[in-house]
């Protein structure tokens, strides 16, 4: 009988909650067992790969000292990608297990380290050279989020040429932004949004009028 603490790490929160990764790990593990092994415990981890300091990877490794059993884990980038931290934990004398890779040598292991280091930099490399052709190419990085801003305002803009009338003779009868939110309520005059006028909504408004009438001049 063989007596294993199991890893799994997702990246994010979302991919936690959803399942997404965990299940296909897992799959990878009920498959890999046998009938005679046996699972001391399970540590599951939301964080990057990228840290060492992960607490649940940590809370497995020393369960295994304690309990001198195997740490086993799906996928060899679940546990890390770089080389000196799975050395490290190698040399403690934690006998790792990787599903993906279930008949391997320690060497083989450090190697299947070295390939794994080595398509995080290459990945790295080539996220940097395109975001670099992309500017020398003159394309605005995050550019959706402004076309998106400047979309919102023609369409705030829009609605508002729909309620002049209304807002502005508001603005006349109260004499102030309190008592124009509380007649355009009491007149049905609804926000963009559909929702109810405050004080502060009303002057919004009229700050956002009298910017657009002084850059027409």
């Amino acid at each position: 009988m063989t007596e294993y603490v199991v890893y799994y790490r997702v990246s994010t929160e979302r991919q936690g909650r959803s399942g997404l990764g965990l299940k296909a790990q897992r799959a990878m593990v009920e498959q890999f067992l046998t009938p005679t092994d046996q699972v001391i415990a399970e540590f599951t981890e939301i964080q990057s790969g990228k840290r060492d300091d992960r607490a649940e990877l940590w809370n497995a490794i020393n369960l295994v000292k304690k309990t001198r059993s195997k740490l086993l884990i799906p996928k060899l980038d679940r546990f890390s990608r770089k080389v000196s931290f799975i050395s490290g934990i190698i040399d403690q004398g934690i006998e790792l297990v990787v599903c993906e890779h279930p008949n391997v040598s320690t060497f083989f292991l450090h190697l299947l380290a070295c390939f794994a280091e080595e398509e995080r930099r290459q990945i790295s490399e080539r996220t940097r050279a395109a975001l670099k052709e992309a500017k020398n190419r003159g394309t605005v990085l995050g550019r959706n989020a402004h076309v998106l801003a400047t979309q919102r305002q023609s369409e705030k803009l829009k609605f508002f040429e729909t309620i002049r009338v209304s807002f502005e003779q508001a603005i006349v009868d109260a004499g102030s932004y309190s008592g124009a939110a509380r007649l355009l309520n009491e007149r049905g005059v609804k926000t963009c949004k559909g929702g109810h006028w405050y004080p502060q909504t009303v002057k919004n408004y009229a700050t956002y009028i009298t910017d657009r009438k002084a850059q027409k001049k």
